[in-house]
């Protein structure tokens, strides 16, 4: 998942979208419009907490962890090399969003579109 680059439409979807992706390409731009959505009215803010790590803070409210929970699944789904945790705790809500070494690009396009820049090091 790339989103860097500037094409929109299916281009810029097929380059957000990891090749052991098994949603069907059809569904992937609604996809990319959910992780849009939580990232841009969620996300308070973002730390790479290593190569294959982010952790993102989370406006806190049920609205906002259902959301998470529910994209968690579907994308598990058709992308099983994910590992999600989202925990809520005293008035706080962060989603910490792994993979492996291979897919460490994917990370990266999460990163960039939370709003963060590079990988960790």
């Amino acid at each position: 998942m790339d989103p860097d680059q500037s094409d929109t439409g299916s281009s810029r979807t097929a380059a957000w979208v990891p090749d052991a992706c098994t949603l069907p390409t059809a569904e992937r731009p609604l996809r990319v419009a959910q992780f849009d959505a939580l990232l841009a009215g969620a996300v308070r803010g973002a730390e790479r907490t290593g190569p294959t790590r982010l952790r993102l803070e989370l406006t806190p409210g049920a609205g906002v962890a259902r959301r998470a929970a529910e994209l968690m699944t579907a994308e598990t789904s058709c992308c099983s090399f994910f590992t999600f945790t989202l925990t809520a705790t005293a008035g706080a809500l962060a989603l910490e969003v792994g993979v492996p070494a291979p897919q460490a690009g994917v990370l990266d396009g999460l990163a960039r579109r939370a709003g963060i820049a590079g990988s960790a090091a």
